[in-house]
């Protein structure tokens, strides 16, 4: 018995090693080795690269650029350029253009990061040469963690080795272990499946790193921007609408300097503009494509604010899902919400029942539900 014990023991750890290594192995091969850059030989990448990173030594200011400039993709908002956009956005520069911007930057908060850096014309070059490997391998990606992934296979293998142990090999006596371990197993795949199909489509919290990094916080609070200026058919379409470029030029054809950003994102704008190209935004907020919602239903007649949905959206640099957008949180709303019935001209022609109870005040107020709200061809006609 211990011996087949021992065996059982040693195939679930092996098929867990398994489990653990394939996707390892995937994301290995994601790296991409500078050595192998056909541009440049190898020694010179490498010293670009310690020189990028502050690990030589260029005077009393050495500074290291990645703690501005982010060589990896990054989930918090950064105001300043990756390594990335900068490999880009210098590539058409020649030597003595990418030097000038380096050390004389025409921008204040940048100036002030900048000043007293002291490199020579070759240690420019090298750092620039680095900075060009990231246009064919791009930011690096973190690594994928995979532990519910493990745990799940790990679950999946121990549920069948004791399935198959009872039912076929039998080399364990005590069927009561075989119970256990059968339905602990079961129990906790469950609870995972149930979970994860619960969370299917629901990305609250979800908050991208966009083209370019437009700040609510800075518009919206320190610069008193309504937000129907921006999202000017809120009130009166089905979406409310992502404003053009020539929404943002109102305001930065003359402000091409941002306190945080300094000129490098409203560039990007007037880039936009002059390729007559637009920002390809990221969509945070997506409903199911079965699923109809109209702002002009909530923000027009319901006259809702903007935070009812996103929050205190007007509080921060990268925007993000208030809410898990699902059926559940819809309803609690509709059931609990007062709508503005007597008077209004959207209810005047309908509900007489209601309006009669309204006159002879036996009745105060309604809610969503009870107008429609909670009819379900309301949002999935």
């Amino acid at each position: 018995m211990k011996r087949s014990l021992k065996t059982i023991s040693k195939l679930i750890l092996i098929l867990s090693i398994f489990a653990i290594i394939l996707p390892i192995k995937n994301f290995a091969s994601d790296d991409i080795n500078i050595e192998n850059h056909d541009k440049h030989n190898s020694s010179d990448l490498k010293m670009g690269e310690r020189l990028f990173f502050g690990l030589i030594l260029t005077g009393d200011n050495t500074i290291n650029c990645a703690s501005c400039h982010n060589t990896a993709v990054v989930d918090t908002f950064n105001w300043n350029p990756s390594v990335l956009e900068l490999a880009f956005s210098t590539q058409y520069m020649d030597s003595a253009a990418f030097a000038n911007a380096l050390l004389n930057p025409v921008t204040n908060r940048i100036s002030v990061a900048h000043e007293n850096v002291k490199l020579n014309a070759e240690q420019i070059v090298l750092i620039r040469n680095y900075i060009e490997t990231y246009k064919t391998k791009g930011l690096d990606k973190p690594k994928i963690l995979v532990t519910k992934l493990v745990i799940f296979i790990f679950l999946v293998v121990l549920f069948l080795t004791a399935f198959i142990d009872l039912t076929f090999t039998k080399k364990i006596k005590f069927k009561a272990i075989h119970g256990i371990v059968i339905f602990l197993a079961l129990a906790f795949i469950l609870k995972m499946i149930v979970h994860s199909a619960i969370g299917l489509g629901r990305s609250e919290g979800y908050a991208p790193l966009q083209p370019i990094k437009f700040s609510h916080q800075v518009h919206a609070t320190d610069n008193k921007i309504d937000c129907i200026y921006c999202h000017h058919t809120a009130e009166n379409a089905k979406s409310a609408g992502i404003p053009s470029t020539n929404v943002c030029l109102n305001c930065h054809e003359l402000v091409r300097e941002g306190t945080n950003s300094g000129r490098f994102e409203i560039k990007k704008i007037l880039a936009n503009t002059e390729n007559k190209t637009a920002p390809e935004w990221i969509r945070i907020h997506k409903l199911p494509d079965h699923v109809f919602f109209s702002h002009a239903q909530h923000a027009g007649v319901g006259k809702l604010d903007c935070k009812e949905c996103h929050g205190l959206i007007e509080e921060e640099h990268l925007a993000s899902q208030y809410a898990d957008l699902s059926m559940g949180w819809c309803l609690d709303c509709h059931r609990t919400r007062k709508v503005n019935f007597p008077g209004n001209e959207y209810y005047e022609k309908t509900f007489e029942e209601y309006h009669n109870q309204f006159k002879n005040k036996t009745l105060d107020s309604l809610t969503v539900a009870q107008v429609g709200g909670e009819n379900c061809m309301k949002c999935h006609y």
